[in-house]
């Protein structure tokens, strides 16, 4: 079930919401988890039990870590290691063992020997953000900064919560603990969590489903010339922008109408003037995670210049393995981590906004993207030939006919829009949005509307279009 589909919009939404309403606050909670784990079972059922499981696991740990983390340190971190490999090697199996027994078989094959079965395992939808959320809850209550006797069903529903399930943010449990005890909402955050549904909503379905075709077309041509390639490059980009910023604001959208607020996931990442600013505006909820999960366990800055390279090189390549098991992944990670080495080295991590800093940052940002898109290397390679104009420069009959006057009128209003703040990032736009909420904001709420619902109604007659971060 995703939010653009006419089951969840028509169906799910409003039942939830009907009960939710009329539920004393005391109930709430287990609302929300019964009606997250419906939410997940709706594509398969199976794996719902898999997830069912890891979060039992994730309690236990937290309970047995945070009961003996004082009194007996040893036994707690001995538990906690225990946790986190059985969370870890859950995702290793699902995300990562088919593409380390092909790769296996590949070196074989090159020696001479006999290749290993190959292995052919579907991954659970979510499972890398149901995952990392539970191991921060671990790590949290061993560290002491989460409660470490909540109630099953409040650790539950916090890894369960469905706004936010499949694609992030990813949420730290101290910040919403207080309130899954005793969910409560308002008119002020319904209407707040409602306009933030719609635009996040206006974001996936009217741009960035009206730029996958352009994108998709690109990238699946063999010999892209320059005006192939950059289309499809500059395509993809404010594609997978709209398409998971607009994931993200309609979670935390849905977060409001419950009563949770949850951290913003994106603040204009393509106006950074530097890859270290890049990755402080982009994705920031894994960017946090990384940070404190990752990041500052293995030592950050603290270990000499030399140790900081290596971290910052470890993380991205594992940020970059986070987010497919395949080597376009790994290559687009160790492209970011190199960036951010050069950067510490030469001391540019924080570069004053001018149009050049910016525009050069937008350029490396983009040459990752055609990896992140790609199938495989020599795909990437293919669209990096391509952007030098290796195969000419003109437009092809193939790509042509995808470029459409709606299209090109996206991708020209996409960019426009990327230079404008996205809503919540400071006091004067949550009051901005509080205004509207309570009956101000007239332009901004009469021309949404009808957005939402064009958006709506291109959305129940379009075909299935997932959210690109579904696969991850």
């Amino acid at each position: 079930m995703v939010f653009t589909s006419t089951v969840f919009l028509f169906l799910f939404l409003p039942l939830f919401l009907a009960v939710y309403a009329v539920l004393p606050a005391r109930w709430r909670t287990a609302w929300i988890l019964l009606c997250s784990y419906a939410f997940y079972a709706w594509w398969r059922l199976d794996f719902a039990l898999v997830f069912v499981g890891s979060t039992v696991a994730a309690y236990l740990v937290g309970h047995h870590v945070g009961r003996w983390r004082v009194s007996r340190p040893r036994t707690a971190g001995r538990i906690l290691a225990l946790g986190i490999v059985l969370q870890l090697g859950t995702l290793a199996y699902f995300k990562y063992a088919e593409f380390g027994v092909a790769s296996l078989n590949a070196v074989l094959v090159a020696l001479g020997s006999t290749p290993l079965p190959a292995l052919s395992i579907v991954l659970p939808i979510g499972i890398s953000f149901y995952v990392f959320q539970a191991i921060s809850y671990m790590v949290d209550v061993w560290r002491g900064d989460a409660p470490d006797r909540g109630r099953f069903v409040d650790v539950a529903a916090y890894i369960a919560l469905f706004p936010q399930l499949i694609a992030g943010p990813i949420v730290r449990y101290k910040t919403i603990a207080n309130v899954l005890e005793s969910p409560r909402s308002s008119a002020a955050l319904v209407g707040e969590g409602s306009q933030r549904f719609m635009l996040g909503f206006c974001k996936k379905v009217l741009i960035a489903d009206a730029l996958a075709p352009v994108a998709d077309g690109a990238f699946a041509l063999t010999a892209p010339t320059a005006a192939e390639a950059w289309l499809g490059v500059l395509a993809f980009s404010a594609q997978l922008f709209f398409d998971f910023s607009g994931y993200s604001d309609m979670a935390i959208g849905l977060g409001l109408i419950l009563g949770f607020r949850f951290k913003e996931n994106f603040d204009r990442p393509y106006i950074s003037s530097s890859i270290t600013e890049f990755w402080r505006r982009w994705h920031m909820s894994l960017s946090r995670w990384l940070r404190d999960y990752l990041y500052i366990p293995l030592g950050g800055n603290r270990l000499g210049t030399g140790r900081t390279y290596i971290n910052l090189m470890l993380v991205m390549l594992l940020g970059g393995l986070w987010h497919g098991a395949a080597w376009v992944f790994i290559a687009w990670g160790a492209w970011h981590g190199g960036l951010l080495v050069y950067e510490r080295w030469r001391g540019a991590g924080e570069r004053p906004r001018r149009l050049g800093s910016v525009a050069g940052t937008f350029m490396l940002v983009l040459i990752g993207w055609v990896l992140f898109r790609s199938s495989d290397l020599t795909q990437a390679f293919d669209v990096y030939a391509g952007m030098l104009g290796v195969n000419g420069w003109a437009l092809s009959a193939e790509l042509d006919w995808q470029l459409t006057p709606r299209a090109l009128f996206t991708l020209l209003v996409a960019y426009a829009l990327i230079w404008f703040p996205s809503p919540g990032r400071s006091e004067a736009a949550r009051g901005a949005v509080a205004r509207f909420a309570s009956g101000g904001g007239r332009v901004l709420r009469w021309g949404l509307l009808p957005l939402f619902v064009l958006g709506v109604m291109r959305a129940v007659s379009d075909s299935f279009s997932p959210f690109l971060y579904f696969r991850f």
